[in-house]
């Protein structure tokens, strides 16, 4: 049996407000979009929102950092 993985409620728009706001993710925002990959529950705006994350990613705009403090 899997482990169950829930997204908390504004968590997807709060990711995004911070990593535009920090220029990076965190280890706290991988595991929320792990969670949200993985939520059949999302609706169209929350799931471009992870798709648009994802590409500032790919794209060098947002980088991810190993550890949780802000440098």
């Amino acid at each position: 049996m899997l482990p169950s993985l829930q997204l908390l409620p504004g968590a997807i728009p709060a990711m995004l407000a911070s990593a535009a706001e920090q220029g990076q993710l965190t280890l706290a925002d991988r595991y929320g979009l792990l969670a949200a990959t993985l939520d059949d529950s999302l609706d169209d705006m929350e799931r471009r929102s992870v798709d648009r994350l994802l590409r500032a990613v790919i794209r060098g705009r947002i980088r991810v950092v190993e550890d949780l403090c802000l440098s």
